[in-house]
């Protein structure tokens, strides 16, 4: 068994009620209705414990958070237990108003969402009409309230194309930072493959863009990457190593060590309403499970890289290999490598409608003909 670090950050997923329909969700397929999410003192009491544990971070996020009528008096008890606050935000269900309220009640920081850098693309993707318009009037707002800002642009095949102009966005909206995230496919992005998978020369023109606007934004704008990682030779670093860095509180309460664990079946997750959240952190069996390098098979168990990316992703080897203590077949070291390289590029020529990420307790729509 390998002994547990305290973690840094924590997401609270505060509910799963959004206005957007994203196809590439990371969300559970399985929403959780409104009726079972954790109420605010319970959410209070978490975050003391979170703060108790070591936690240093508090990423509030969903759904959209702002759907919460209480979301001021979260960030006030956040504030209260002496954790940073980050809100990972749409934008939608905000107001001018409401900002400055958060900002009274101590916000710290707010990461917006980019659908697309157009009108057109970014109402498509969110299937919210409207919404690119109102991103940019709240960014307008986070600015002139002065919060620090960091711009989430998710792209796929649909939209990679935008990068550039994503990237010149992120510098008019005064962020000092973007998240350049090429999607990740788990939750709803997991059903929409065939529609969202980007071209290996997508993935390399991506790569190439990021490293040129680095250096050419150095000390104006940091940029984040996430690469496509089906077209890598090596998975990421999922989650800083299973366990290792941070933890998910889904609005149920349940305790997660990542967005998709849920999807590894024989994982038994506790809740925050049964247990303190130091005892999961330190004793949960999901979190044990594949924390450190003792669960390794070969060839990861052996790899110069075992302790770099810890063997990749979990939940997508459960997903991809049927195996969630597999090698990662996103790894040049799986015998599933070459199958998943091919997979991809199946996915990448495909021409797919796009299935959207439903409310809770309805089911997924298409698209409007």
């Amino acid at each position: 068994m390998t002994k547990a670090k305290p973690p840094i950050a924590m997401l609270a997923e505060l509910t799963h009620r959004c206005p957007l329909s994203c196809p590439y969700c990371s969300n559970p397929l399985e929403l959780t209705r409104q009726e079972a999410e954790l109420s605010t003192e319970d959410w209070a009491r978490v975050f003391r414990e979170a703060a108790d544990l070591g936690v240093l971070q508090l990423h509030l996020s969903g759904g959209e958070p702002a759907t919460r009528r209480d979301l001021e008096d979260l960030v006030c008890a956040a504030r209260d237990a002496g954790l940073y606050t980050n809100l990972i935000t749409s934008g939608i269900g905000l107001t001018e108003r409401r900002l400055r309220a958060l900002d009274d009640a101590g916000l710290d920081h707010i990461q917006l969402s980019l659908q697309g850098t157009t009108p057109e693309m970014a109402d498509e993707i969110g299937g919210y009409r409207g919404g690119f318009a109102r991103k940019l009037q709240v960014a307008e707002w986070i600015g002139k309230i002065g919060f620090p800002l960091t711009l989430n642009a998710v792209l796929h095949r649909r939209n990679l194309h935008q990068l550039p102009r994503a990237l010149e966005m992120a510098l008019e909206m005064g962020a000092r930072r973007i998240e350049v995230a090429t999607v990740q496919f788990h939750g709803w992005a997991l059903k929409n493959r065939d529609a969202l998978m980007p071209t290996k020369a997508q993935a390399a023109e991506a790569t190439r863009l990021v490293a040129e606007a680095r250096v050419r934004l150095k000390g104006r704008l940091v940029i984040d990457y996430v690469p496509a990682d089906y077209h890598s030779d090596y998975p990421k670093r999922c989650m800083g190593g299973w366990g290792s860095t941070g933890l998910n509180v889904a609005p149920d309460g349940t305790v997660l060590p990542c967005h998709a664990a849920q999807t590894i079946p024989h994982l038994r997750f506790e809740s925050v309403r049964d247990r303190p959240l130091t005892a999961i952190w330190y004793e949960g069996a999901a979190f044990e499970a594949y924390r450190g390098t003792g669960w390794m098979k070969e060839p990861c168990a052996s790899c110069e890289r075992r302790e770099i990316d810890f063997g990749g992703c979990r939940c997508q080897a459960m997903a991809l290999a049927g195996d969630p203590a597999a090698t990662d077949p996103v790894c040049v070291k799986s015998a599933q490598h070459l199958d998943l390289q091919a997979r991809a590029a199946a996915h990448a020529e495909a021409d797919s409608p796009l299935t959207y990420r439903s409310a809770p307790g309805k089911p997924a729509t298409e698209p409007a003909e």
